[in-house]
């Protein structure tokens, strides 16, 4: 049965609750970058997925688990959260991240990708660990996600 593949990056934004959406999926690979982990640990989030959950990390150059998009393993790729440099690499095809390498790889296997950027708006308010703060993208963090549509 093909799997859904999620990929956590170094966002904030949204980031707890796209935490909690993973657990309420069955047959899923969540894709952990470096930065994901870094995330983790502020949000003193642990990886305590269901039984049917998979999870890899960031951990070799040549990010060996995207092989399985060869293999009709996946059916869709969720990037969620979206940080702003992994918008940036996606729409500019630079794959030199576990996240960015998934994204590419999905593109060439014919896997729909659903990305959700964090940077949507000229400002926007977003959960940080110890409250909400206000966060003002840049115009070109603005411009890269509109490439995305």
């Amino acid at each position: 049965m093909p799997r859904w593949a999620w990929v956590l990056t170094g966002s904030g934004h949204f980031f707890t609750e796209s935490f909690a959406l993973i657990h309420q999926i069955e047959h899923c690979d969540v894709f952990v970058s470096k930065a994901a982990n870094e995330v983790l640990r502020m949000y003193k989030l642990k990886l305590d997925f269901p039984e049917t959950t998979r999870v890899l990390h960031d951990k070799t150059a040549s990010a060996i688990p995207v092989g399985e998009f060869y293999h009709g393993v996946y059916h869709t790729v969720v990037v969620a959260p979206a940080s702003s440099n992994t918008v940036a690499k996606c729409v500019h095809g630079i794959s030199d991240t576990l996240a960015t390498n998934v994204f590419a790889q999905a593109g060439k296997c014919r896997v729909p990708a659903i990305v959700f950027a964090c940077d949507t708006a000229p400002e926007l308010e977003t959960k940080a660990p110890h409250g909400l703060v206000k966060v003002y993208p840049r115009s070109i963090d603005l411009e890269n996600t509109n490439q995305l549509k």
